[in-house]
């Protein structure tokens, strides 16, 4: 085929930079939480479970939702990097996948439970579990429950607000010894970050509540401190929840607002969600139903965004990227569906990926045009 006749390659499988890291491609592998680690350490689950996702061929992979003390873990089975056990078990975890998947990218959302935290396993109702039931008493921004029924959690005065900035920070150096590329912060679906911005959860009248400049002062006051003790080499980005989808919460204008603040201070992404701080919610579920508040922040920040939400099929991703929505799409159920949904994109989309030497001879007859060492796809 002469290069006249060649087909524009998609920009879904261009590289893509952010900071100092360089991706292989705009795919993007969303934290999910796995509720299967113990004491906030990583199990036998972990690597079996990031290694697969390591060898997708998706450009980076986010750990799920990682809480940064103890009582900011959503479920008693989620990730924790606050502690010498945490950090050798998660370490023990990358040290496996890497010597399997070689240098594919790593980053690692971090977060707080906040209101939501001491719940209950999804499959076991994810509903709040009292201490005298073995879960703990959660903290918030102010005294007011997710949910009817359920106890407020404690509002967090200033010593409090101090040691959740600190213990940010200090899983943001944790994170960094264990050489992890990216860091994400977790301002999204209903916990602590979200909440403070939220007007929904944050009835606070101090300097951390009320109007919009307070409400993002504690978020903002966070991401300072983790900028701060990330190394500046490494890139660092934000999940939002861009609506509450609840009339008179967090909407996409505040959003617009924050990230604005965020990228003042050194954010190199925003990845954008939505929903989580009410059952109150009223979603209109759809494929891409998120991508339009991505591309509201996009055009008006100017910094780097991640679209993600009902991002199924190849040509819709593609459609995103190459349309200027976003500048990469991250898949979550997706990818735990297929979790070579990238391999399938590049042959559908003619494009050429990563694949590990045992897995060269992996593609069906008819499936590519071009097969040879290391990549597959068309050239």
């Amino acid at each position: 085929m002469s290069a006249a006749a060649r087909p524009t390659p998609p920009v879904l499988f261009e590289p893509f930079a952010l900071r100092g890291l360089r991706l292989a491609n705009r795919i993007v592998v969303s934290p999910m939480c796995q509720y299967s680690a113990r004491e906030g350490c990583a199990t036998d689950w972990h690597p079996v479970h990031l290694g697969q996702l390591a060898l997708s061929g998706a450009g980076l992979v986010m750990i799920e939702a990682t809480a940064v003390e103890p009582r900011g873990r959503i479920t008693a089975g989620c990730l924790g990097l606050y502690d010498q056990a945490t950090e050798a078990a998660l370490a023990r975890t990358l040290a496996v996948v890497r010597a399997v998947a070689g240098p594919v990218p790593l980053g690692i959302q971090l977060g707080h439970a906040g209101r939501k935290a001491s719940s209950a396993a999804p499959w076991d109702g994810g509903q709040l579990i009292a201490p005298s039931a073995g879960g703990w008493s959660p903290v918030g921004p102010s005294a007011l429950a997710h949910r009817d029924g359920e106890p407020p959690p404690e509002a967090l005065d200033a010593a409090g607000l101090d040691a959740i900035r600190d213990a940010f920070a200090d899983a943001a150096r944790r994170a960094a010894r264990l050489g992890l590329d990216a860091l994400e912060l977790h301002a999204a679906h209903g916990y602590l970050l979200h909440q403070f911005l939220s007007p929904i959860a944050n009835r606070r009248t101090d300097a951390w509540g009320g109007d919009l400049a307070s409400r993002m002062r504690f978020p903002l006051a966070v991401f300072d401190a983790v900028r701060e003790a990330w190394p500046v080499e490494r890139p660092l980005g934000v999940r939002v929840s861009a609506t509450d989808w609840v009339d008179g919460g967090w909407d996409p204008e505040q959003t617009v607002e924050f990230a604005r603040a965020l990228a003042a201070r050194g954010c190199d992404w925003i990845d954008v969600s939505s929903g989580g701080v009410s059952p109150a919610q009223r979603i209109a579920l759809g494929p891409g139903y998120q991508v339009p508040l991505a591309r509201k922040v996009r055009d008006a920040v100017g910094i780097p965004v991640i679209a993600v939400g009902l991002i199924t099929e190849p040509r819709q991703a593609e459609a995103i990227v190459a349309g200027g929505d976003a500048d990469l799409v991250a898949l979550a159920r997706g990818i735990l569906w297929n979790p070579r949904w990238p391999w399938h994109a590049a042959a559908e989309l003619g494009a050429t990926i990563e694949a590990p030497r045992p897995y060269w001879r992996a593609p069906p007859r008819g499936a590519t045009e071009a097969f040879g060492p290391v990549r597959f796809g068309q050239r």
